[in-house]
């Protein structure tokens, strides 16, 4: 029995597919700890620095104090709720001027209980082609006929609903709005044209724009000045706010919908409400003093050659892509290899996360050395 479980692992192993957790021994600022050697991490979502902040950290539990505990012991549909989630979700609901919103314990949670139920049998799915593995899990559990068209192109995604639109009740369209492996920004303006014409529903992933894009950090779609044409705008917690979560966000309605068919909120424990209560006050005390830091990393990331905080440096080979992380790791940077299924067959990449943390030098001494391996 256990030789199957073997094989695979070797077939991993000879092809430099395998993947093991690393070890750390500390993070801070922008910097991770491997051992005793010091290195610039380039691989995290921590896009403000706020989760690694020791200061940030007194300075929440100082206000913090003993009014929350470390866990909920209970889904929120039995006992697992208290006045602190709701009050999250308000104020992510005012931010945005929609109806009402609704936790989950992790975007992975979200995409999947989403994705799985808010389409069933007899409706489809229109779904970009690189969306991320938690929607197209969501997508494959669900009753519904979906669709994946080529990475943002419109084109081909408007000859689908032509195509197939008619032959359904009910459709939705979803999107990520910044893509988390290859860093452009959807046609957002077009998307909402698209979902109007063909009377779907729009949903958009803003899990790694959310407190990186917009006036008030509120994603792409705050900058377009599109938040109030999208159905349901889905964000996290665990990315630039550096808790932990996310959310769901639009019309009453669907939150009703969502709370009543989502089984990944609906059987699963829910968050710490003491992470609630930190993601509440780094919304309201942090976010909002961001602006200069948050729009000075786009500018290098625009510099770079990205639409974003995220810059894919595509190598090709799945041996040539970790060989250039241990160039870059010999060199005091720390990335990691990207390889299939989470990008396509023949563009395994160094993903390069910034943070407001890391200067123009650093990153572009990093991309030099990738250069030089090329």
């Amino acid at each position: 029995m256990f030789e199957y479980y073997t094989e695979i692992l070797e077939n991993l192993k000879q092809h430099s597919h395998f993947r093991n957790i690393k070890n750390f021994t500390g993070k801070d600022e922008k910097y991770i700890y491997i051992d005793s050697k010091k290195l610039i991490n380039l691989s995290s979502n921590n896009y403000l620095g706020i989760a690694d902040n020791k200061q940030i950290t007194e300075e929440f539990l100082n206000y913090a104090g003993d009014k929350y505990s470390f866990g909920s012991a209970s889904a929120r549909l039995l006992t697992g709720s208290l006045p602190i989630y709701k009050e999250l979700e308000q104020l992510i609901s005012d931010l945005f001027h929609k109806e009402c919103t609704l936790l989950f314990n992790s975007g992975y949670h979200a995409n999947v209980g989403i994705n799985s139920c808010i389409a069933a049998k007899g409706d489809v799915i229109f779904s970009d082609k690189l969306n991320h593995a938690s929607i197209i899990d969501g997508m494959r559990l669900s009753e519904s006929k979906f669709f994946r068209y080529p990475h943002n192109n419109m084109e081909a995604l408007e000859k689908l609903l032509i195509r197939e639109r008619k032959n359904f009740k009910n459709a939705v369209i979803v999107s990520e709005s910044v893509f988390s492996m290859d860093g452009d920004i959807a046609d957002i303006e077009r998307l909402v044209e698209l979902k109007e014409k063909y009377n779907c529903l729009l949903i958009l992933d803003e899990a790694h724009a959310f407190g990186v894009f917009g006036k008030n950090g509120l994603g792409v779609t705050e900058t377009l000045d599109l938040t109030d044409k999208i159905d349901l705008i889905i964000g996290t917690f665990g990315k630039a706010i550096g808790s932990m979560g996310a959310f769901a966000t639009g019309k009453k309605i669907l939150i009703d919908y969502l709370t009543n068919k989502s089984r990944s909120f609906i059987f699963s424990t829910s968050l710490p409400p003491i992470n609630v209560a930190f993601s509440k006050w780094i919304i309201e005390n942090k976010l909002p003093r961001t602006f200069e830091k948050r729009m000075n990393m786009l500018e290098i990331g625009t510099k770079a050659g990205s639409q974003s905080h995220i810059i894919p440096l595509i190598i090709g080979g799945n041996k040539e892509t970790v060989e250039t992380c241990e160039i870059l790791y010999n060199n005091g940077y720390f990335t990691l290899p990207i390889r299939p299924p989470t990008v396509p067959e023949g563009t395994s990449r160094i993903r390069i996360s910034l943070t407001t943390d890391i200067n123009e030098k650093e990153l572009f001494d990093a991309i030099s050395l990738v250069k030089q391996k090329k």
